[in-house]
Formats: C-alpha cells, sequence, structure tokens
C-alpha cells in the first residue's frame, strides 16, 4: 500500500506498508517534513505496526501520538496527517497529477444556469463520462444563491431584492448564503472523484481542495489562510467562502465564491445576516466581514481569475475544455424545471 498527502499549508507525507491477515507491516513513513529526534521517525512507524487495516482516523491519530516520544517536535506534518495518508493508502487514494484536468472558462451564463451546470457537470463526472473538471464562472446578472438547507425567509429580504434587481437561487450544496454581484466575485467549481479525497475527513477534504487557491493568492501578495470549516481569509478580513455536494455515484462538486469588489451596502440590504452570525464572527458589521480582491491587489478580475488558473495548471496539470452540447442542454432544462421553480427556491421556507 502506497499512500501521499501534502497537508495544506504544511509538508508532503508519504507512507508504504504491507497488509497481511488484515494488520499494517513494515510501515514506512517518509516526506519533506521536519521532525526531531531523528529515532521519533522510527518511533512513529513502529506504532503503526500490526494496527487494523479497518482502524479509523481516530484510532490511527491516538496510535501515533502514543509513540511519539515526549520530546519530539513536528513541524509541517501531525499525528493526524498521519492518520490521513495511511487512511488513503489504504483506500486507494488518488492524487491531483493521477488525472488528466479539464479546465472551462465559457461566457456569462444566468445564475440558475451555473447552479445547474454544477449539478449536470458533478453527475458528468460520477457517471464517468467527463474526467475531473475546473470550471471558472461568469455571469452578467446579480444574484444572492443560498444553500441548500437555508430558509428564504431568514436569509433573503425579498423586498429588497426585488427592488435590486438580485435573482434568489438556491443551489445543490449546503452552507450560507453568497451575494453575486456580476463582476465583482470570482467563482469556480471543482468536479472530483470522491477517490481525490479518500481516506479525509468533510473538513480535511475542504482545506485539501482549496490550497491551491491559498497559493494562488499568495503569489499576488495576499496572506491568505484558511479558516475552519469552508472561510478563506487574510489578515484583512473574510475573502470568500466554500461548500460542497457529494453524490451517491461517487462524485464531489467542491466551489467557492471569493468576492472582488463587492458592493457592502446593497449586500447588506439584501442579506439578511443574523445577529448571530456577526456574533460568531467576532465583528459588528456585516460590510467589515468581506475583504475584495481588488482593494488587497489593484488588480482586475480577470488577471486574478488568470493567476488562478495558472496556478492551477501548473500545480495539478489541465487543459482548456469546453462544456459539451449535451451537457449544456441538461443544464438549461434544469435551470427551468427545476431551479427557476418555487417548489425549489422555497424547499426550506
Amino acid at each position: 500500500m502506497h499512500g501521499e498527502y501534502k497537508v495544506p499549508g504544511g509538508k508532503l507525507v508519504v507512507v508504504d506498508f504491507d497488509v497481511t491477515a488484515g494488520r499494517l507491516e513494515n510501515v514506512r513513513l517518509a516526506g519533506d517534513f521536519f521532525l526531531e529526534p531523528d529515532e521519533a521517525l522510527g518511533a512513529l512507524n513502529s506504532g503503526l505496526e500490526g494496527l487494523s487495516a479497518e482502524a479509523t482516523g481516530e484510532d490511527i491519530t491516538r496510535a501515533a501520538r502514543e509513540a511519539l516520544p515526549q520530546d519530539a517536535q513536528l513541524l509541517g506534518f501531525s499525528p493526524e496527517s498521519v492518520a490521513v495518508v495511511v487512511r488513503r493508502a489504504l483506500t486507494g487514494a488518488r492524487n491531483w497529477r493521477d488525472y488528466d484536468w479539464k479546465i472551462l472558462h465559457p461566457g456569462p451564463l444566468a445564475p440558475r444556469v451555473h447552479v445547474a451546470l454544477d449539478q449536470v457537470l458533478t453527475e458528468e463526472v460520477g457517471a464517468g463520462r467527463r474526467g475531473p473538471t475546473l470550471r471558472i464562472w461568469e455571469w452578467n446578472e446579480d444574484a444572492a444563491v443560498i444553500g441548500s438547507f437555508q430558509s428564504v425567509k431568514n436569509e433573503i429580504d425579498m423586498e429588497a431584492a426585488e427592488a435590486e434587481g438580485v435573482q434568489v437561487v438556491r443551489r445543490i450544496s449546503g452552507g450560507g448564503a453568497m451575494f453575486m454581484e456580476a463582476e465583482s466575485v470570482v467563482t469556480y467549481s471543482l468536479y472530483v472523484p470522491a477517490e481525490l479525497v479518500a481516506g479525509m475527513s468533510f473538513a480535511e477534504s475542504y482545506a485539501y481542495l482549496d490550497e491551491w487557491v491559498l497559493e494562488a493568492l499568495g503569489a499576488l501578495g495576499i496572506e491568505a489562510t484558511y479558516e475552519p470549516l469552508n472561510d478563506i481569509a487574510s489578515p484583512s478580513g473574510k475573502i470568500g467562502g466554500a461548500a460542497q455536494k457529494r453524490l451517491g455515484s461517487g462524485a464531489v462538486l467542491h466551489h467557492a465564491t471569493l468576492s472582488y469588489d463587492i458592493d457592502a451596502d446593497r449586500m447588506v440590504r439584501v442579506l439578511r445576516i443574523g445577529r448571530e452570525k456577526m456574533s460568531d464572527k467576532g465583528t459588528k458589521s456585516a460590510k467589515k466581514r468581506v475583504s475584495p480582491l481588488k482593494s488587497q491587489t489593484g488588480l482586475s478580475r480577470a488577471e486574478i481569475i488568470a493567476s488562478l488558473k495558472s496556478t492551477f495548471v501548473s500545480r495539478h496539470g489541465g487543459t482548456a475544455d469546453e462544456i459539451t452540447d449535451a451537457e449544456m442542454a441538461r443544464a438549461r432544462e434544469l435551470a427551468e424545471s427545476k431551479f427557476a421553480s418555487r417548489d425549489w427556491t422555497y424547499r426550506v421556507p
């Protein structure tokens, strides 16, 4: 068995071992991490010897932590990341470079077509008709996109939305509402096989799938970090948030929206951002929670998107692709039959 795991913001952890009679044998950890004292590596290997191949991530973390000498210093990895890499080896997880990535960046589409495409393209990856794909969104209409389980009346001031010309659209993933003005946000979607995040917890997969974004933002001079569960932030404030949907077919939708130059006053008029959420984020004003990329970089939205795409390709590979006629036809049909319907939009009133 062989597994690899690049710790978000940290180092590469690699493991090789045999499985005999349902137990781990000949465990060999490696990587570009830092570990002191030297003998701690042998202690870690010994601590994992004999573990059941059915061990949970918690079991493996506990074994790794208990095996370490009291004076051990770990830099760039942790007992939790050891558990992830072992579980990835046991589950046959794949790595980014194992795939032939496709990159989609079509012209502007209606908000409902965008959320419908997320469903269609995730289903296509799950069915094996499309390979893993990154898609960049473009649109020329304003929308408030709410999470699959959010209440419309709790999240949206419908009178204000109508007055501002903002469409309300419900997506298939969970998470919170996103105020998406045309040309004022950067949104992308990843459609990946579940095997890419095998061995990871739901929370771990969020940071793993967005690590390339932090690298891209870093190249632009933004000291970006991932704030669990699903926020991308900088010292100046929140930049954006991510959400996921996992299908029974074995495909994962992971998408995120980054603020570029949002009209915060307009956002607050449309979104009902509750006092509890404000308190949880440690701020008194919704407007202070968002830190647009434009003000931090001085770059155009197109330049930021170009940097994101360039970083993704240099790190994971990828070639330009087109949405097929069949995919687009299905998305447009779903946009009308499902995502424009009152039953879907108000499924949580």
